[in-house]
């Protein structure tokens, strides 16, 4: 599928917009690239099942007369025996789009999309239905429909591969356009695989608990499959808040083929957990960055506050601890986090920060560079949490690998940075190296091994750029732009001990004073 297609296709998509902006509109659109693919797909099983029950050669063969196996092709075991969602008469593609110049259109959709969720048990509350009372022009949803009817999902292109396309372009431009708000739905798929390159999921249950659209679980199938595994060989399991995004995630995983439990409903993860009862192999979430009303006063004496309890102002602490209480033994967590988390002191951050590390508990930290977001330019890091380091390796007790891959990365657009295959490669083998001991050196400027007692030495902040130092070539005609960046890293870093040091000195006076 060209760019080409999916720019025009966004743009047409975009100027249809009217009145209502992009975050009700992408539940529009999407909702129709769903019914769209859906419908699509059980076209292409329905004339896999007239080839079978009409070839006299077929040991499901019926008859060559039409007539005497149509019915047939409404046996909706058919279908499901081969993991097609059961569409109805009415929610199908052509049904809807010979009614698309009708008043009531909006009405229809959401009676089709109702019929395919009474149909589909793993649909069920989860579809969207906002179609008849969308604030759109007269007559704009029926062109939207016959603008997506030129999208071919049974055609010459692999259905579920398109379809992810098209769906992951539109996730993103709509992120892009909602802004800040973008990001509660959307992780760029880049960042995502450098996740799950790292963690390798193979086989075992796979967690999210904020799990927006559910990109993790796509890139984790994905891998599963690239790497010659079955699908069936790992449980996916989410949670989300946000009703409609909740919704997203189930459209996206459902048109994948994706078996998912996102809990019976939307809810907070910290006061309403949909799997008190599950531990899990794998988890990874990209969490709101520093959200302050996370209702934090709620929770003083949570068991999972093993290393101390997450301020009230900042739940960056919260998600990092929910995700170690929630891992079985031998589990792995990989969370992107924005950069203070890795030096904050606010509200006993460090202090919480500190026992992680004596805990043994932070296996592997990474920088990544900023404008990898398309919602925020902040620059962002990824931690890595284990319960147990003896396990996926070697002995790696009282060790922390820290990668700075700031350097890493090209710029896509003039705002935008993008990890190619071969950057998420070069984290991702490094980290294994390091596990598995065959191999692993550490390079200056990129990688190194550090002790405890070097991550004592530094205050325990997790900076990478405290530990790996300068590359020996990094001066040498550096882009102006990086150096103020890095300068400006080195400056805030410093600065921030400094408050951190003025802090303990005054307690240090004070206490004095009052002997």
């Amino acid at each position: 599928m060209s760019a080409d297609f999916k720019q025009t296709l966004w743009k047409t998509a975009d100027k249809l917009r009217a009145q209502m902006d992009a975050a009700e509109y992408k539940h529009i659109v999407l909702g129709l690239i769903f019914l769209k693919y859906i419908s699509d797909t059980f076209v292409k099983q329905q004339e896999k099942v007239k080839s079978m029950v009409s070839d006299p050669s077929s040991e499901y063969f019926i008859s060559e007369d039409p007539a005497e196996y149509e019915e047939e092709l409404e046996e909706r075991d058919y279908y499901t025996q081969d993991n097609v969602l059961w569409v109805p008469q009415k929610a199908r593609w052509e049904t809807l789009r010979s009614q698309a110049k009708q008043p009531d259109i909006g009405a229809l959709i959401d009676g089709a999309m109702t019929a395919i969720e009474n149909e589909n048990a793993t649909l069920r509350g989860k579809l969207d239905k906002r179609f008849g009372r969308a604030q759109l022009g007269q007559g704009i949803l029926g062109e939207l429909i016959d603008l997506i009817s030129t999208i071919g999902f049974a055609d010459k292109y692999d259905s579920s591969d398109l379809l992810g396309e098209v769906y992951e372009y539109f996730l993103g431009q709509f992120a892009s356009a909602e802004g800040k708000k973008g990001g509660q739905f959307y992780t760029p798929s880049h960042v995502v695989k450098t996740l799950v390159a790292v963690l390798a999921p193979h086989e075992g249950r796979v967690y999210d608990p904020c799990c927006g659209s559910g990109g993790m679980f796509v890139q984790s199938e994905e891998f599963v499959k690239a790497h010659g595994g079955r699908v069936d060989d790992i449980s996916i399991y989410g949670q989300e808040s946000n009703p409609t995004t909740w919704r997203l995630a189930a459209m996206n995983l459902a048109i994948r083929g994706f078996a998912a439990d996102l809990g019976k409903e939307p809810g907070d993860t910290f006061a309403r957990d949909q799997f008190p009862d599950l531990k899990f192999d794998y988890i990874m979430a990209n969490p709101p960055f520093n959200i302050s009303d996370w209702g934090g006063e709620k929770y003083e004496g949570d068991t999972r506050w093993q290393f101390g309890r997450p301020p009230v102002g900042n739940a960056n602490y919260a998600w990092l601890q929910h995700m170690l209480w929630k891992l079985r033994p031998g589990g792995q967590a990989g969370v992107v986090l924005a950069n203070g988390s890795m030096s904050s002191n606010t509200g006993g951050e460090g202090q919480i920060r500190e026992a992680m590390v004596r805990g043994d508990v932070v296996e592997v930290m990474i920088a990544l560079p900023g404008q990898l977001f398309l919602n925020t330019q902040i620059p962002v890091c990824l931690w890595f949490l284990t319960n147990d380091k003896t396990a996926n390796g070697r002995d790696r007790r009282g060790e922390t690998l820290f990668i700075d891959a700031r350097q890493l990365g090209t710029m896509e657009t003039r705002v935008l940075k993008v990890f190619k295959d071969e950057d998420i490669a070069g984290i991702a083998d490094t980290v294994q190296s390091w596990k598995t001991g065959d191999g692993y050196e550490d390079v200056a400027g990129f990688c190194k091994s550090a002790s405890l007692e070097e991550i004592e030495k530094n205050g325990f902040v997790l900076t990478p750029g405290r530990y790996v130092g300068a590359a020996e070539s990094e001066r040498d005609g550096e882009d102006f732009n990086e150096a103020l960046f890095r300068l400006l890293s080195r400056y805030t870093e410093i600065r921030e001990r400094s408050v951190s040091l003025d802090q303990k000195i005054t307690s240090s006076l004070t206490s004095l004073a009052n002997d």
